[in-house]
């Protein structure tokens, strides 16, 4: 039995059509909702460290449906990865999508070039962007959003050694301040 039992089309036949019972249904069980919220998938930790990132675009990616797959069980990695504009078109470089392990002898290469999807407008900027000298373009994380899988790209510069000590030191001090913070509320408690 249904979770909508008590709202069964029988009761209501003949005085709502079928597109209405669906909205009604819909509201009452929250079926066929797409959420709004992201689900993150991974996140190039490595480009948060090693890059100032000034700007961020979001993209979806074209991929086949085992890589899809394996994104959606979290099996990718972004350490070494980058985007390149190449013809006028955005592609990821280097990311590692691993096979599906329920995968026929058609499963997809781990290492293949991957076509972003992005508007115009988007990929001028990109390009102009990544022109400008020490600039790069870095996959920051990978997300699900509406149950599409979608790439966010940074606009970096890299950082020099004493940027991340001192992006070290900061997160340590926070660190030890929330620490004092959360041993003084529970001592007064």
């Amino acid at each position: 039995m249904s979770s909508t039992s008590a709202l069964d089309w029988r009761v209501f036949e003949g005085t709502l059509d079928q597109s209405v019972w669906r909205s009604v249904r819909h509201q009452v069980t929250g079926v066929g909702e797409m959420a709004d919220e992201e689900k993150v998938v991974v996140t190039n930790r490595a480009a948060l460290h090693d890059y100032h990132i000034l700007d961020r675009y979001e993209a979806g990616i074209a991929l086949t449906g085992t890589e899809v797959k394996s994104v959606r069980n979290g099996q990718i990695q972004l350490k070494d990865s980058y985007v390149a504009i190449r013809d006028g078109e955005a592609w990821l470089f280097n990311a590692h999508i691993s096979p599906y392990a329920h995968g026929n002898r058609l499963n997809h290469d781990p290492l293949r070039a991957r076509k972003l999807l992005l508007h115009r407008h988007e990929i001028d900027r990109l390009a102009k962007a990544a022109s400008v000298r020490g600039m790069t373009l870095v996959p920051t994380r990978v997300y699900l959003k509406r149950g599409r899988i979608k790439l966010e790209i940074g606009v970096a510069r890299g950082k020099k050694l004493y940027d991340k000590r001192e992006t070290e030191m900061r997160r340590t001090l926070e660190r030890e301040a929330r620490a004092q913070l959360k041993h003084r509320t529970i001592k007064s408690q």
